[in-house]
C-alpha cells in the first residue's frame, strides 16, 4: 500500500517537523525503518485499543542490538508483559498509585515545590532543570518507594543515563545505559533489604509482601519494578515539567492565565502533555494478521502510535496552545490495558508544581541556551536557563 515514508532511526529526526505533519496529512500511516507509525488521531485511537496489537516496545533492545543489562531489564518488566503476567503485576503495583494515595501526598508535593523555589526565587533566574525540575521529580519518587532523599541527585543522573535507551542513539549509548541500569537494581536490592529489616506498610512493603513463600511477585520482580517505578517516575516527570515550562516561555498569555486562576493546573498539564508529550510515541507488534483501514498487517509487525502526531491532528485539534479549552484525551499516558500506572501520581505532581510556579515566578523567558534530548523517543530539556520577574 502506497505511503510516506519516515527514518525515524536518523540523527536529528524531529516528531514535530514539517517532515511528519506533511506524512500525516497524506496519509494515516507511514513506513518506517522498524515497522509502520500511526500517524493521526482516529488511528492512534482505535489502535492503541485493539486486542490484535500487543505490547510491542519490548522489542526496543532488539531493533538496535542490544542485549546488555538494560536491554534484558526492559524485557522483564510490567510494560512490556502481556496477558496474565502483566494482569497480575499490573494489579500488585496499582495501590502504590491510587488516587486516594495521590490526595494524601499533595502537601508534600506543594512543600517540595515551595522549598525548592524559595532557593533560588530571590535571584530571578535559574536553571530550571537542575534547580527544579529534576530535584523535584526525583525527590517525589524518593518518598513514593522510601529512599531517602540526600542521594537525589545520583538517582536524578542514573534516570537521565537510563533514558538514553529509549532515544534513537540507543546502540552507541548502550555502554552508559548499562552502567545505570545496574546501579539502580543494586540500589533496589539494598533497599529491599534494609525495609526487610525494618518492615514498613508503605509501597515497597506492599510488594515485598507479595514476593514472600506463596507469594505471586518473583525476588527478580520486586527489584524490576522498584527500579521501573524510579526510572519512570523520575525520567518522564523530569522531562514533562521541563517541556511544560519550555511550552509556556512560547505563550506567556497562558502562563499568567494559570497564574490568576491556579484551578486551572490539571489542564495546564494536560494541554502540555497534548502539545509537547515526554513520550512521543508508543509502540505495539501485530499479535495476529489483520486488516486495518485496507492494509494488511502481519504477525510480528512492529506498530509504532506516533501520539505526539495523533494529539495535534488538524482533523482533531484547533491549532494553538490554550488551557480552557476542553480537548478529546491525548495519548501522553498511553491507551488501553497498558496506559501508565503511575499517570495519577505525575498528573498530581505536576499539577501542584505548575500551580506553586505560575504564582511565584512571573514572566518567564529564555536565559540563554537550552539543551535537549533528541525530539523523537523520549524527549526534553536537558538544561533549560531561565529569568523571570518576582511576585511581589
Amino acid at each position: 500500500m502506497d505511503a510516506p515514508r519516515l527514518d525515524i532511526s536518523k540523527p536529528g529526526f524531529s516528531m514535530r517537523s514539517q517532515e511528519v505533519a506533511d506524512a500525516r496529512a497524506k496519509s494515516w500511516f507511514a513506513y518506517t525503518p522498524y515497522g509502520i507509525a500511526a500517524l493521526r488521531y482516529d488511528a492512534v485511537k482505535e489502535l492503541v485499543m485493539s486486542p490484535s496489537l500487543r505490547q510491542g516496545s519490548y522489542k526496543w533492545p532488539d531493533h538496535n542490538d542490544t542485549h546488555g543489562v538494560w536491554a534484558q531489564w526492559w524485557k522483564r518488566i510490567m510494560l512490556n508483559k502481556e496477558g496474565e503476567d502483566h494482569t497480575r503485576l499490573r494489579r500488585l503495583g496499582q495501590p502504590a498509585f491510587a488516587p486516594k494515595l495521590v490526595k494524601s501526598l499533595l502537601p508534600s508535593f506543594q512543600a517540595l515545590a515551595d522549598e525548592l523555589i524559595s532557593k533560588f526565587e530571590a535571584r530571578g533566574e535559574c536553571e530550571f532543570m537542575a534547580d527544579f525540575a529534576e530535584p523535584y521529580a526525583t525527590r517525589v519518587i524518593c518518598q513514593l518507594v522510601g529512599l531517602s532523599d540526600e542521594n537525589w541527585r545520583e538517582f536524578a543522573d542514573l534516570a537521565v543515563e537510563m533514558g538514553y535507551a529509549l532515544g534513537v542513539n540507543y546502540k552507541r549509548d548502550e555502554a552508559r545505559v548499562d552502567a545505570a541500569a545496574t546501579k539502580l537494581i543494586n540500589y533496589a536490592k539494598a533497599l529491599v533489604e534494609e525495609r526487610r529489616a525494618a518492615p514498613r506498610d508503605d509501597f515497597v512493603g506492599n510488594l515485598i509482601a507479595a514476593s514472600g513463600v506463596g507469594g505471586q511477585l518473583s525476588e527478580q520482580e520486586l527489584y524490576d519494578m522498584i527500579v521501573l517505578t524510579i526510572f519512570g517516575g523520575v525520567d518522564t516527570t523530569r522531562n514533562q515539567i521541563g517541556l511544560a515550562m519550555s511550552s509556556f516561555l512560547e505563550h506567556p498569555d497562558q502562563w499568567a492565565l494559570l497564574g490568576q486562576n491556579p484551578d486551572l493546573g490539571r489542564a495546564a498539564v494536560e494541554e502540555v502533555m497534548r502539545t509537547r508529550p515526554t513520550t512521543t510515541w508508543v509502540t505495539r507488534e501485530a499479535a495476529e494478521d489483520f486488516e486495518y483501514r485496507g492494509l494488511r498487517i502481519e504477525k510480528g509487525t512492529t506498530v509504532h502510535l506516533f501520539s505526539a502526531a495523533a494529539s495535534t491532528d488538524p482533523e482533531h485539534f484547533e491549532d494553538g496552545f490554550d488551557i480552557t479549552k476542553t480537548r478529546k484525551p491525548h495519548f501522553g499516558f498511553g491507551g488501553g490495558k497498558h496506559h501508565c500506572i503511575g499517570s495519577p501520581i505525575a498528573r498530581g505532581d505536576m499539577t501542584e508544581a505548575l500551580k506553586l510556579l505560575s504564582q511565584r515566578l512571573l514572566n518567564p523567558r529564555l536565559n540563554g541556551a537550552a539543551e535537549w534530548l533528541p525530539d523523537s523517543g523520549n524527549t526534553g530539556p536537558l538544561s533549560l536557563p531561565i529569568a523571570f520577574d518576582k511576585a511581589l
